[in-house]
């Protein structure tokens, strides 16, 4: 087998949530990650036979495969918001409109803190934190250097931390005095 002693269950036992919080990082949809986070064990599955433990760790085979995944999802996406504003039928344009669902998981403040993070930095949170991928296996899967990913990911999470603490500041105190008598 040209994946070793592992066999496929195993792998995706071991890797699926790594995966699917990639994919949390990336899109603000639980439906969208869900569906992307199968998509990418599929393809894996069909291109299990071609891994070469050679060439990198399974985690980091997986996750070029989420990336790509996930490219190929936000070209498909752009495209499909070329359709006609009175496409419903109501009048009012439906471009870009998701249907409320269950949040993912990460907070309203730390998801609108990501949304305005460059679309690299934003990656390399997602590989990081959603995909719990080490600096050296973040910077063989972008192609940069470990000293780099470690430098961004420094700044971004000051930058992050900066925000989110500002955010902090910004909510009323839900705090309530005593009941009067």
């Amino acid at each position: 087998m040209a994946a070793g002693a592992k066999d496929f269950a195993e792998v995706y036992d071991e890797h699926v949530w790594s995966v699917y919080g990639f994919f949390g990082y990336r899109l603000g949809s639980r439906q969208e990650a869900e569906d992307l986070t199968q998509s990418t064990f599929e393809k894996a599955l069909r291109a299990w036979d071609s891994y070469d433990e050679r060439r990198g760790t399974i985690v980091t085979w997986l996750m070029a495969i989420a990336r790509n995944t996930l490219i190929d999802h936000q070209r498909r996406d752009r495209s499909s918001r070329h359709e006609s504003l009175d496409a419903h039928g109501d009048g009012e344009a439906m471009v870009g409109h998701t249907p409320a669902e269950e949040p993912l998981g990460v907070s309203p403040d730390l998801e609108a803190a990501l949304s305005r993070l460059g679309e690299r930095e934003r990656e390399l949170i997602a590989l990081r934190f959603g995909g719990d991928l080490t600096g050296r296996q973040i910077a063989r899967l972008m192609g940069l250097s470990v000293a780099n990913v470690q430098q961004i990911l420094s700044r971004v999470l000051r930058q992050l931390r900066q925000e989110l603490e500002r955010s902090a500041a910004d909510q009323p105190a839900d705090v309530e005095g005593p009941p009067g008598r």
